[in-house]
């Protein structure tokens, strides 16, 4: 008897450090510390412009999965202050760069995926969502709206769900009541990033700490503006001044946060166009807060201009032919992959290779940044590096500008395990340096040109498939020309079609009355 006892105590010793082990991994087991919040982490992040032919499927989407999570967000290090605040369950976060609409079967994986593990470690006293806020779903309006009623539907009413959210996002009255704290970024570029992401985790956790439950008032304004976010950067004014204005209205008390959402443009869905939001425990304050920054935007609407010079891509090349100016940056922005478009429109490239001065091996050197080929990947890695190629790439998904252009020259680089891209190409052709990829990719970091053998700083010409010049290749520019080229996020909006918006919207009719700028109260996400 008293062996069997013996083994017995060993087995319920066992028994209770491995599950000890377990809760403290984050387990399917409760987390042992039962005086902090128990807080779960999801998302799902992209850009999809509907004016593209592209889809983007499910291997677009980069997943990670339980403490893999943790390295999207450097304030949850191991030491981190916010990590020791709560048990955290991190469930699932797929992100995608932008591209086309996502088919609904890769949406609804998608969203399976997510609640499922969610549901492992139910209930929760709080959860971080992680999401754009511009993702289009093929035959389904306000994709966001319906992930997050599915998130509530699962965690229940009493779980506090905070949002962070792109500036370029679009916020239905579904997703501010079923979001009980919600953020946004306040500037663009998007340098605060992380800071915003972090914000949003704060407000949470304070509030879960303090025991203060939902915001008594969240007041909701859409405002009758869709402006591209080249025309609407917080570098220059009057987005400015426009997003200093939030820090003033969080100040009040009883105000907890304030957002500015510019939109989405290159979608055309009813729920496309800004938005302010605030919310707090002081219905006046919240509501005064909200009005004041929808008047602040309304007013400034006329003006909005872009960030850069603009121009013809024939006016943009001229200009930086005779320039000596080094680097000169050219964004070919009518299909930048990082807002929306396929990245294979040729166009551009298929111009610049027509012009007499880049035929010429002691002509103007320039790199262009970028064009998927996969075919053309695959017989540049057969030939190998220092052979000669003669084939195509481009226009595989969106052709109806420029078929696939040929490039005909020397393969000077081959670089394989890039994230993004997979397998990148650099074939010297005149004077040009063209990036020929297997996927697309957007070409934002000086290393990911020196990655493959080039240096933007020293070349002539750098032209590349964006809009606003993000920081590092802003830092560098010695001049700058956005080149108003065509593609799915065009910077013309008047050249897209568009059919469901909700008119009357500004630009597109100027001479519109002023909107109803009132604040609309949300309900709680329990009423």
């Amino acid at each position: 008897m008293r062996i069997l006892l013996y083994f017995t105590t060993i087995f319920y010793l066992l028994a209770a450090c491995t599950s000890s082990k377990e809760s403290a991994n984050g387990s399917e087991q409760d987390q042992s510390d039962s005086n902090k919040p128990k807080v779960a982490i999801a998302g799902i992040a992209i850009e999809s412009s509907t004016f593209s032919p592209a889809l983007s499927y499910e291997d677009a989407f980069h997943k990670s999965e339980g403490e893999e999570m943790y390295k999207n967000y450097p304030f949850l290090t191991d030491d981190s202050t916010h990590l020791k605040r709560a048990d955290w369950y991190p469930a699932m976060y797929a992100s995608a760069i932008p591209g086309g609409a996502v088919p609904k079967e890769t949406y609804e994986s998608l969203v399976t995926q997510i609640l499922e593990k969610l549901e492992k470690n139910l209930p929760y006293d709080g959860l971080y969502l992680d999401i754009h806020g511009a993702m289009s779903v093929v035959g389904l309006d306000d994709p966001e709206g319906d992930f997050i009623t599915r998130v509530r539907d699962l965690v229940g009413m009493e779980t506090l769900i905070s949002t962070s959210m792109d500036l370029h996002g679009n916020v239905t009255q579904r997703l501010a009541k079923n979001s009980d704290l919600i953020t946004c970024f306040r500037m663009a570029p998007h340098e605060d990033r992380y800071e915003t992401k972090e914000r949003a985790v704060d407000n949470l956790l304070t509030r879960l700490e303090k025991g203060l439950g939902k915001p008594a008032y969240k007041a909701w304004i859409p405002v009758p503006i869709l402006l591209p976010g080249e025309q609407t950067s917080t570098r220059v004014e009057p987005a400015k001044s426009l997003y200093d204005k939030i820090p003033l209205a969080t100040q009040p008390e009883g105000v907890i946060d304030a957002s500015i959402w510019i939109g989405y443009a290159w979608a055309d869905e009813p729920r496309n166009h800004a938005t302010i939001m605030t919310y707090g425990d002081d219905k006046e304050a919240v509501t005064k807060a909200a009005e004041e920054l929808a008047q602040s935007l309304w007013s400034v609407r006329e003006e909005f201009d872009f960030v850069a010079p603009t121009a013809s891509l024939e006016e943009a090349l001229d200009s930086a032919v005779a320039s000596d100016k080094v680097p000169f940056i050219i964004s070919d922005s009518g299909d930048n992959p990082t807002a929306g478009g396929a990245g294979d429109v040729t166009w551009t490239i298929t111009e610049i290779l027509k012009r007499p001065e880049f035929k010429k091996e002691d002509g103007p050197s320039l790199i262009y940044a970028s064009i998927p080929g996969p075919n053309f990947i695959a017989k540049a890695v057969e030939i190998g590096v220092g052979g000669e190629i003669d084939a195509t790439a481009g226009a595989d998904v969106d052709d109806r500008f420029a078929p696939p252009v040929r490039l005909k020259g020397t393969i000077e680089a081959i670089e394989h395990g890039d994230r993004s891209a997979e397998t990148v190409v650099v074939v010297k052709t005149g004077s040009a340096h063209v990036i020929v990829t297997k996927k697309r990719k957007p070409y934002h970091y000086i290393k990911d040109f020196t990655d493959v053998g080039l240096n933007p700083k020293e070349t002539d010409i750098v032209v590349v498939k964006i809009g606003y010049l993000v920081p590092e290749l802003y830092d560098i520019r010695a001049d700058w020309i956005m080149a108003l080229t065509p593609g799915g996020v065009d910077q013309y909006l008047e050249r897209l079609e568009y059919k469901r918006i909700n008119r009357p919207m500004y630009p597109f009719d100027k001479d519109m009355d002023t909107p109803n700028l009132k604040a609309r109260l949300i309900p709680l996400s329990q009423e």
